[in-house]
């Protein structure tokens, strides 16, 4: 998704070829996936975690290509808003300490980045949302340098001939408009990558969506936006809305969002990508020379570039995604539902969670989505979001219940099974679960943490929301350094 593109303009041809060259990729994947031309002997797993900068005031720094040259690592690019960067994870396997390796890479690779960023008076923070984030740090002057950004800010403003409404109701309520997608910037989020055949495709993209609110409840930690109390998982609805090409009128048509969590179960990985091509315009239509059906046919590896492209501008909560390594093509479900943080340790407890649950739910015997509707995955993802640790799901067999009570019931067991067949060891198994078990008992994570500190520096304190705000994000630092996982943060009182 980070991948350059210089500054254009697109005409009615550009259009017409990139959709005629798209369709011809499609077609060359379908042949592909017959041919079964992938890489499915070693699957790894993998992350992606997004970070905000910020300055020794807790505002907002828009410093990403200062901080991007200062840490000289290949692994940290940019993002959107000149207040984020990304960290990209080396991909392994789990098998053994896989989690621990995991772990002390990520801690490694932040410790020593944020030591540098302080060089440029910068400081790199795990958060779903900055609860300093203000509505006038998010102009077209913060989007990055890459002109990817400004392209894609044209596009979709083109696609919706008008400003972006952004109106979310939760404990308090939110209503803005912005003329750039800036916004989009201010969600931060953690990815899970895992690596699977086309034969088990659909299963773990299923697998993935039936879990997608639990995920969601358990890691909640956005919130806050320009200063209010929302969804607990604010990034949810910010991030929906902030990129939808949609103007009212077609909204009303049912034309769908390119955010998007689907509406089906799905049989096969070309299920996905054929949707995209169908369903969505193409936001950056730029062709590459390479001609596909040709390269197949004398035995190389065809890169997609344009079917690869597209896919990056729909946002599916769980994408797929098409890959050449080291001339190997390979398939992935790309897990893009929870915010950064709190810690390095509970962002490898959510990964421990999600890999061996999603795995067990995979090659269960009997698929949990021929059990339940996908309108009641999405109705749970919606919930959690806005609900957070406190949420009620649905589940089969169990109906509606806390759903920190279906994770201690049900699924800590299936994801120590799933843990068990990636090989994990057992005392990594025990300590990471044991953090999201302990994140249930206590009902405490990231947002609910936020929240009552907050409220006690409102209350106790006599501070005014922008005060408290500051104060929140103050004390969260030092905490986020100590790698204590956030159910034992202390609380007010």
């Amino acid at each position: 998704m980070g991948e350059e593109v210089g500054p254009r303009t697109f005409t009615r041809e550009d259009r017409a070829r990139y959709r005629e060259k798209i369709r011809h990729c499609l077609d060359v994947f379908a042949e592909m996936l017959r041919e079964s031309r992938f890489d499915v002997d070693r699957p790894l797993t993998g992350m992606e975690i997004e970070l905000n900068l910020v300055d020794d005031y807790s505002m907002p720094a828009m410093r990403n290509a200062e901080v991007l040259t200062a840490v000289a690592d290949p692994q940290f690019q940019t993002e959107l808003g000149q207040f984020n960067v990304e960290i990209n994870v080396a991909p392994r396997q789990l098998a053994g300490t896989g989690t621990a390796d995991f772990e002390s890479d990520v801690r490694a690779s932040l410790n020593s980045a944020n030591l540098k960023a302080r060089t440029v008076d910068t400081q790199l923070v795990m958060i779903g949302i900055l609860p300093t984030l203000r509505s006038d740090h998010l102009t077209v002057d913060a989007l990055s340098a890459n002109p990817r950004y400004t392209l894609l800010n044209e596009q979709i403003f083109a696609a919706r001939g008008e400003n972006v409404a952004i109106r979310i109701a939760g404990v308090e309520r939110l209503e803005t408009t912005s003329d750039t997608i800036t916004p989009e910037a201010a969600c931060t989020s953690t990815q899970f990558h895992v690596q699977v055949s086309p034969a088990q495709f659909a299963a773990y993209w299923n697998a993935a969506q039936a879990i997608a609110g639990i995920q969601v409840a358990l890691g909640a930690n956005a919130p806050f936006l320009f200063g209010r109390e929302l969804w607990r998982e604010t990034r949810i609805p910010l991030f929906e809305q902030s990129t939808d090409t949609r103007p009212e009128e077609i909204k009303a048509q049912g034309v769908r969002p390119r955010v998007w969590f689907g509406e089906r179960w799905i049989t096969s990985v070309f299920d996905l990508f054929e949707e995209n091509v169908r369903y969505f315009p193409a936001l950056l239509p730029i062709c590459d020379p390479e001609q596909p059906a040709a390269t197949l046919a004398r035995g190389d590896i065809p890169a997609l570039s344009e079917l690869r492209l597209h896919n990056g501008t729909v946002y599916r909560w769980n994408r797929p995604v098409y890959d050449v390594v080291h001339g190997r093509p390979h398939l992935r479900v790309e897990n893009r539902v929870l915010p950064a943080g709190p810690t390095v340790v509970d962002t490898i407890a959510n990964a421990a969670f999600y890999f061996g649950l999603v795995r067990s739910l995979a090659e269960s015997d009997r698929p949990l989505w021929s059990q339940m509707s996908f309108s009641a995955a999405e109705e749970n993802f919606h919930t959690c979001a806005r609900q957070g640790i406190a949420a009620h799901v649905y589940w089969p067999g169990l109906g509606y219940l806390p759903v920190t009570e279906l994770v201690l019931r049900r699924l800590l067991p299936l994801a120590r099974t799933g843990l068990d067949r990636w090989g994990l060891a057992a005392a990594e198994s025990d300590r990471l679960l044991g953090i999201i078990e302990q994140r249930c008992l206590t009902g405490r994570n990231g947002a609910t943490w936020q929240v009552a500190t907050l409220h006690d520096l409102e209350r106790a304190g006599g501070l005014d929301r922008s005060a408290a705000l500051c104060e929140v994000l103050r004390r969260y630092i030092p905490l986020m350094h100590s790698n204590q996982p956030v159910h034992e943060w202390p609380y007010p009182g």
